[in-house]
Parts: structure tokens; sequence; C-alpha cells
């Protein structure tokens, strides 16, 4: 390959990553809605990119479950389904009942004081940078509990099932103030971890887990969220 062809590849793997980066973050953020239809040609115009990087981009969201292609039709954001949500949530809390036992026995003095500032976020509804900061907040508050249960393979699971909840969170804080479940829950899941007590605190982040699933979807049914489907 020639020193042209390498950096033309350099180039559009660049640009792919480009527009995989800004497409995920608006189907997270809800720019680009569950169910919302696109096409490659708008696309690319809006990005001011060529076809290929924005083809690259979104088959690389087909792959994750992000999107769906339609031969011929263009793409269309994956809609939000009860039973999806039931069975991510329910994982998810096995994984991180598991990573708060162990990291009851592992995070540092330092780490439980980090977890404690995490703890107070807070948000406005409506306000779109403080929902932002209060959703990375949360993100954070639950991988510092997975990287401190030591177990790098256990980590990388629950960072991959947070990844998929950031869509759900983004629909929840319009339409629910999550402030004080958020806090209270947060804070007595750090009491679990402070007193070195393994099973308090797996026990803690699972009924975390679980009213967080239940007071969203009930939201969003009551608000009669057209993108959740059974």
């Amino acid at each position: 390959m020639g020193q042209a062809d390498a950096t033309g590849g350099k180039r559009t793997k660049s640009l792919t990553e480009q527009a995989y980066a800004i497409l995920r973050e608006r189907i997270i953020t809800g720019a680009l809605p569950p169910g919302a239809d696109v096409s490659e040609p708008e696309l690319a115009e809006d990005l001011q990119m060529s076809k290929t990087p924005v083809r690259e981009a979104l088959g690389r969201l087909c792959v994750e479950g992000f999107m769906e292609a339609y031969p011929r039709r263009g793409y269309r954001v994956s809609p939000v389904t009860i039973k999806d949500m039931n069975d991510l949530f329910s994982v998810r809390g096995v994984l991180e009942g598991t990573a708060a036992a162990l990291a009851a026995e592992n995070l540092t003095v330092a780490e439980m004081d980090q977890l404690d500032e995490l703890a107070d976020a807070s948000y406005v509804m409506g306000e779109e940078v403080s929902t932002r900061t209060f959703i990375a907040r949360n993100e954070q508050f639950h991988a510092l509990i997975a990287q401190g249960s030591r177990n790098q393979r256990l980590s990388t699971l629950v960072m991959s099932h947070l990844e998929e909840c950031a869509r759900l969170f983004h629909m929840g804080t319009r339409v629910r103030d999550i402030n004080p479940e958020t806090n209270n829950d947060h804070h007595r899941i750090l009491v679990h971890l402070r007193a070195r007590d393994a099973e308090k605190a797996r026990q803690a982040i699972m009924e975390h887990n679980e009213n967080t699933r239940k007071g969203l979807l009930s939201a969003l049914i009551a608000n009669g969220r057209a993108d959740l489907t059974l």
C-alpha cells in the first residue's frame, strides 16, 4: 500500500469514528429518538462528510443494537422495548450486586470519599447541561464501585450495561425527578460499603437497580411515550 493509500485509509477511519461518536451521542441523548428514520445522504450532508464514513458508522451502530437497517429504505433508530428494559436491568442488577459485594472488601477510603461526592449529584428537569452532568456522575458512581471489585472482567461487563442504560436515563430524567431517589439510594449503598458489609452492599445496589427500573418504566408509561414499545 502506498503512502497516499495509507493516509486516505486513516482519514476514512478517523471520519468514521467521528460520525459514529456524533450519531451515538445523538441516539443516547434523544436528539435522534427511538423510531426515527435516517438516511445516509441526509446524515452525510448534515455531518459534512462523504457517505462512506457515515455508512460505516451506521453499520457499527446496527451491530451494537442502536440502529436497524432496512434495505433500500435507509435506517431507523432502534425502539426501546419494555422487555429489553426489564432484561437489561435484570442482568445489570446481578452484575452490580456481585461487584458491590467485592467492592465492600476492596475499596480504599479515598475511593469511598469519591463515591460520597458523586452521590450528591443533581440536575434540573429540562435543563440539558445539568442533566448531562448528572447522568455522567451517576455512571461514574456505578463505575467506581465496579472498578472497586478489582475484577476487570466483571467491571467491563458492568460498564457495557451502564452504557446501554444511558439512553434510558436520558429518557427518564425528562419525565420525572429522580434526584431524591438516586441520592438516597447511592448514600445507602455507600453506608454498607464503608461498613465493609458485602451482603448488605449487594442487596442495596440490587434494590437501587430495581427502584430505577420500576420508576423509569412507570414514568414512561404514564407519560405515554410513543417510543416505548412492547
